[in-house]
């Protein structure tokens, strides 16, 4: 077995193309837009190149054929946010073979310590972390756009290798229309709630509107920042101009009645951003985006063929959590399903087991667990106590409430 580079044409298209064939055969895999997994790996079209840096590999057998790929990487203001300099693996897929799995290891982990790193978490995204972040653990379905998918023989690999159980990430659904396509109620409590505080003097709701988009960016961020920021270690502000840009190239596809926003005396306070789920139609493409099949996209998303929707993002300012505002914006996104009668389901992804309000208000609404991803920690210095990311959560709660 060879480690090659990704550096060449070539390289970058077996990059991409082995796991077409290592799937080929699993009808839940869902091909990711080859330009899509390219431009991760272009300084000029992903951000995070602004401070960070990455490298990619295929590993090929004595026969010169691709059996597996992985990319490292370290986002530098992500990094500092741990106890120790950590990066980061992803994109890993590779044959039924531990040795193969454990030689592209070894070579991230070579990399990351030539860097100055001393833990790398995988896998994990070059970028953002709704997309592509965690290892599927449960729930071998076709995820929604943005959820990663693997083999199930991956986890093995990880944890024999020495990865650690950082924090687990659940995706809820919740059936919007039934058998007899009736919309299903959501909870009387939740119903009950959402109705009070509607009516309550100084609420306020409304969708958004690509006409208004400054205005609703704008809003996003002052709600994002603020809900975050209390975790100081961790918390890098959402920027502005980067959320316009994402805005615009999911235009196509975004709906703008369900994205809701929350005011109380025209204050932003809340949003839920739920995006229609694109892998319905891009698993008819093979990660192919030519003519004919922007000609098919249009065609689909006429006939209605996304009919799930993945959250993507939310927040509530801290002042307003356990306030009912969650409630009112569910109430205001289940008055729009009513009159769209295509979409049938809801997908709630991803939360945290660190984050228990979320969960419970997830499971207040009637959603389901239905999977769940492992972010793993892999600590070079196996001497260095390992540190759950939700007990290290706990541990700067509990400080900053007898210390501030």
């Amino acid at each position: 077995m060879k480690l090659v580079e990704v550096k060449t044409k070539q390289d970058k298209k077996e990059f991409i193309d082995f796991p077409k064939g290592l799937y080929k055969s699993d009808p839940c895999w869902i091909s990711q837009l080859d330009s899509g997994i390219e431009s991760v790996f272009d300084p000029a079209k992903n951000h995070t190149f602004k401070h960070g840096e990455a490298t990619r590999w295929i590993l090929k057998d004595g026969n010169d054929r691709t059996i597996g790929r992985i990319a490292a990487f370290i986002d530098r203001v992500r990094s500092s946010a741990n106890r120790q300099p950590t990066g980061g693996i992803g994109f890993f897929e590779v044959i039924e073979n531990k040795d193969a799995a454990f030689s592209l290891f070894n070579t991230a982990r070579e990399w990351h310590i030539s860097h100055g790193m001393e833990a790398m978490d995988g896998p994990i995204n070059f970028g953002e972390n709704d997309n592509n972040w965690g290892l599927l653990v449960d729930g071998f379905m076709r995820q929604g756009f943005g959820m990663p998918y693997h083999k199930k023989y991956y986890r093995s690999f990880f944890e024999e290798y020495g990865f650690k159980n950082y924090f687990e990430q659940f995706s809820y659904h919740r059936d919007i229309r039934g058998a007899d396509k009736k919309i299903v109620q959501f909870p009387e409590r939740i119903m009950k709630i959402a109705e009070w505080l509607s009516r309550r003097p100084g609420y306020t709701f409304h969708h958004f509107e690509f006409r208004n988009k400054e205005k609703y960016v704008k809003d996003i961020v002052e709600i994002y920042n603020s809900t975050w920021s209390v975790f100081k270690e961790d918390f890098t502000p959402l920027d502005p101009a980067f959320l316009e840009e994402s805005l615009e190239k999911a235009k196509l596809i975004i709906d703008e009645k369900i994205i809701w926003f929350a005011y109380f005396n025209d204050r932003p306070i809340a949003f839920f951003v739920l995006f229609p789920d694109l892998n319905q139609i891009l698993k008819h493409f093979n990660g192919k985006l030519h003519l004919w099949n922007l000609i098919r996209f249009f065609y689909f998303k006429a006939t209605h063929k996304m009919n799930r929707m993945r959250a993507v993002v939310g927040g509530v300012h801290p002042t307003y959590q356990n306030s009912g505002v969650e409630s009112a914006i569910f109430l205001q996104l289940y008055n729009v399903f009513k009159k769209k009668p295509w979409y049938k389901e809801l997908e709630l992804s991803w939360v945290g087991d660190f984050n228990p309000k979320m969960i419970a208000i997830y499971e207040a609404i009637g959603a389901r667990k239905a999977k769940t991803h492992i972010t793993y920690r892999y600590l070079f210095n196996p001497e260095l106590p390992f540190v759950r990311y939700k007990d290290e959560m706990s541990y700067r709660q509990d400080f900053k409430q007898r210390y501030s």
